[in-house]
């Protein structure tokens, strides 16, 4: 831990590259239009606007920095810090062991991890309304740098961060490593996959949902009972936020938040299972209900991820769907593919026979967020247009005789609008589109094909899907599904069901996967192995191992 006296005395500041900035103040238009937890909540806690209060810290009995620290969404020049004030993270009421009052939170950025050249100190309030946790938005930062950064509560110091910014918006950088994962249910395995991720050479991380896990957890990793609060499923905000503090718990999940910037979106798990729109996976249920439980979930998703205050949820909606540059060697177009589908269709599980998922007026986007993406295809100069999505793209048929027998939730039950987006970054001139995936606990290289009906057809893009990090235990190699699938699937062209993450290096001439997987995740300790490379090509669609 650095000594406590880096947070007294004068700012030194770096050179003139890099000065001091503070967010510009919002107008009162922009105070007021933020709803859900309250604007002042809100704006005390980004460091958007000040209050004069002391918000003096109070005495408290654990370690208030117990959840660890975050940065995420970063810029050419800035970024957003997280952490929340949590020393009884377990607390009944979900309050985190912190008094009903706001507390002041002070952080520093610099150029060293021993804090010697300090660019930014600067405070934000901790507030109950969002569980006192804080996003201050840091900018004026120099581009594509490291930095460091930490928080202060009274003579509490949380542990040391390292973020990094992005290339300047028309740079060209060499390259870009990020790794991506998905799909960590607590209870099935140790998050041992983020030790290694930690210690992989990175630039930021990208999360594709399933964070944590709505169910009921009644044992632990030993098989040991947990305490009976965590043995009912998440449906308030109280719950919810036990549940994130149980998960972000895990040393190795908070060293690789500390390790890396990280882009966040979120799947169906968030909130409840198999969601849809305004739709519970729960027939019958009342929407009004449902919508209730979707704010809370969506309050307690900011209030544990380093995401900006435009991410925000105003009760049951929040804006999940942002696109962030990496110069112009690539852009991440961050998908929402819950909030504005349809329903699934012919009972939303599997079907061989559902036409109606061929519907041209089903969407999984929403005509808003659809015609969004298809605008960001149109302007990006970016040479690798990355999706960010949350369910397989590709067909995933599993019938090996004439029989297609698909997942009604993914994209093969919204075809026609499949269909188009493809079609769609062909005729807009995308230069290389790669789609990343989670959700499905296995790993997957597919070629995404014009019409998959057709396997002559076109391919015209590339799809990496991403196993679990712990969701789904041990895993296996190949499984009968992985069998059936690469028979039925010609497009597929790579499956494996163990656990772990993906490790992407992109430069000007290819993007390159690496599978990096576990051979267990029911014990601690596992070592990591790459199983599988596979390349994109400049201009060339398609997946080549």
């Amino acid at each position: 831990m650095c000594p406590l006296q880096g947070f007294s005395g004068s700012v030194r500041h770096a050179p003139e590259e890099e000065p001091v900035h503070r967010s510009p103040t919002p107008t009162r238009r922009q105070i007021f239009g933020y709803g859900g937890a309250g604007a002042a909540a809100l704006m005390l806690g980004t460091g958007l606007w000040s209050s004069g209060a002391a918000h003096a810290a109070p005495a408290l009995t654990g370690d208030p920095f117990s959840l660890g620290v975050a940065s995420g969404d970063p810029m050419p020049d800035g970024v957003v810090l997280w952490t929340r004030l949590a020393p009884d993270p377990f607390a009944a009421d979900g309050h985190g062991g912190m008094p009903d009052k706001p507390v002041r939170v002070h952080y520093e950025v610099a150029t060293d991890e021993r804090f010697r050249k300090v660019v930014r100190r600067d405070s934000v309030v901790a507030t109950p309304e969002l569980a006192h946790s804080v996003h201050p938005e840091v900018r004026g930062l120099a581009p594509d740098r490291v930095y460091y950064y930490r928080f202060r509560t009274g003579t509490a110091i949380s542990p040391v961060g390292r973020t990094r910014t992005t290339p300047r918006a028309f740079a060209m950088p060499r390259d870009l490593k990020f790794a991506f994962a998905s799909c960590q249910a607590w209870q099935d395995g140790y998050f041992t996959a983020y030790d290694h991720m930690a210690e992989e050479d990175l630039d930021l991380v990208v999360h594709l949902g399933d964070y944590l896990y709505e169910y009921g957890v009644r044992t632990n990793k030993r098989g040991v009972t947990t305490d009976p609060k965590f043995h009912t499923e998440t449906l308030d905000l109280a719950r919810y936020r036990l549940q994130y503090g149980l998960y972000k718990s895990e040393a190795p999940l908070q060293k690789a938040h500390a390790r890396f910037p990280w882009i966040m979106t979120f799947d169906d798990h968030e909130v409840d299972n198999d969601w849809a729109g305004a739709v519970s996976q729960d027939a019958g249920a009342d929407p009004e209900v449902f919508l209730k439980r979707r704010a809370d979930a969506f309050q307690a998703l900011y209030e544990h991820a380093p995401l900006r205050h435009t991410q925000l949820p105003k009760g049951p909606d929040v804006r999940i769907h942002r696109r962030l540059g990496y110069g112009r060697l690539a852009d991440f177009t961050m998908l929402d593919t819950r909030q504005y589908r349809d329903d699934q269709l012919c009972g939303g599980k599997t079907s061989a026979d559902c036409e109606d998922r061929f519907d041209q007026g089903r969407t999984l986007l929403g005509a808003e967020q659809r015609d969004w993406v298809l605008k960001g295809f149109s302007r990006s100069p970016a040479r690798w247009q990355v999706l960010g999505n949350q369910t397989p793209m590709g067909q995933t048929d599993l019938d090996e005789g004439e029989a297609t027998n698909v997942f009604m939730d993914p994209w093969d039950g919204y075809v026609a609008e499949r269909n188009r987006l493809l079609a769609e970054a062909r005729n807009r001139d995308v230069r290389n589109l790669v789609v990343i995936t989670g959700d499905r606990h296995q790993n997957y290289a597919v070629d995404l094909k014009a019409d998959f009906t057709d396997p002559r057809s076109a391919t015209l893009a590339a799809e990496f899907v991403g196993t679990s990090i712990a969701s789904g235990g041990d895993g296996a190699d190949m499984t009968a599904e992985g069998q059936r699938f690469l028979a039925a699937n010609p497009h597929m062209k790579f499956f494996n069901a163990q656990r772990g993450y993906v490790r992407v290096h992109v430069d000007r001439d290819r993007l390159t996967s690496d599978f990096r997987v576990l051979p267990y995740v029911t014990r601690p300790g596992a070592p990591v192995s790459t199983r599988a490379t596979a390349v994109v090509e400049d201009r060339v669609p398609g997946v080549q191992l």
